[in-house]
């Protein structure tokens, strides 16, 4: 089964790369992640009320994830069984599907945009377009800052929005494809350290965590290797030496490494104090040692190693497949 899997992811990273995310399909039609998304909502309203003391809403978010993550492996095994009906067209409408949930072309789309923004309309630009892609206020931003957070999300969605969910689809199929993205939507939703949802949304945070570690090491690798390709052996190096260095200074336990990853990849500082919602967020600078003026060619560069990191997980899950075969 595991090497249907296999080959299945082979022919998503493909498609993937080569439509991205087809926004026409969209607007007729809503996005799984969209539906995933109305669940958690449903239970936030029901289960996550002020009234409730702070036991009682940490205890209901405990209850609030395990059924959704049930309700989307359920929902994943019957939708494979369905599929499995059909041979080799249900392979390519699986494939299509896995597809939906990988992050390649539409990353480094929205990554481009930040640097063409800033070459053709200059900062002003370059925030509006660093805005649809992080979370911190970009009026707080130069163009250093600008290129820093576009690089930044980079790295950071490529291990949760491109090698988590292909390792979880590799080992455990559409069940784990979707537990998966049910878990890490639930965590962007409800996993933040907000009043409102701090004890509701503790369990999906935790969860997150552990469903992401091992992608965040193995994004270290994947880099290293586009980092190799874009700048030589030295780069592979430093990567390496970056990420195990500093990737435990970031405040998750896992962004910090595909970042660090990545800082060593290009040679420049990453993260530092941040701001978000009016509030500063101090933490440690990654690969301190680096250049501290991140710039658009920086941005351009990050891309190309993406890419070249993408073309690696599709190249190992091909010979794992072969391999399996």
């Amino acid at each position: 089964m595991i090497d249907e899997h296999v080959l299945i992811l082979v022919l998503a990273l493909l498609l993937d790369r080569l439509i991205g995310d087809p926004h026409w399909l969209w607007s007729h039609v809503p996005h799984p992640v969209v539906v995933f998304g109305k669940a958690i909502s449903f239970f936030d309203r029901k289960l996550n009320l002020k009234r409730l003391t702070a036991s009682t809403r940490r205890r209901n978010g405990v209850v609030a994830i395990l059924l959704l993550l049930v309700a989307s492996i359920v929902a994943g095994s019957v939708l494979h069984v369905f599929l499995s009906i059909f041979g080799w067209f249900g392979i390519m409408v699986e494939a299509l599907l896995v597809a939906i949930f990988l992050a390649q072309k539409s990353l480094a789309d929205h990554v481009n945009d930040v640097s063409n923004a800033l070459r053709s309309d200059g900062l002003a630009g370059g925030r509006i377009a660093v805005s649809r892609i992080v979370g911190r206020d970009p009026e707080t931003l130069d163009e250093a800052g600008v290129c820093r957070a576009a690089i930044e999300s980079l790295a950071e969605n490529f291990s949760d929005g491109v090698v988590a969910p292909a390792l979880w689809y590799a080992v455990f199929g559409l069940p784990g494809l979707f537990m998966y993205k049910m878990l890490n939507t639930a965590d962007s939703m409800i996993g933040h350290k907000s009043e409102t949802y701090f004890d509701f949304g503790w369990a999906a945070a935790r969860l997150d965590d552990i469903a992401n570690w091992p992608a965040a090491r193995l994004s270290i690798l994947l880099i290293a290797v586009g980092a190799l390709a874009k700048n030589g052996i030295a780069a592979l190096s430093n990567t390496i030496r970056v990420a195990m260095r500093d990737g435990g200074l970031h405040r998750s336990p896992n962004s910090g490494r595909p970042e660090a990853a990545m800082a060593g990849a290009l040679d420049i500082q990453l993260a530092g104090p941040r701001v978000y919602g009016g509030e500063t967020v101090r933490e440690p600078m990654i690969n301190g040692a680096g250049r501290d003026v991140a710039t658009v060619s920086d941005v351009e560069a990050g891309v190309m190693i993406f890419y070249s990191a993408c073309d690696m997980l599709a190249f190992t899950a091909f010979v794992l497949f072969l391999v399996l075969l």
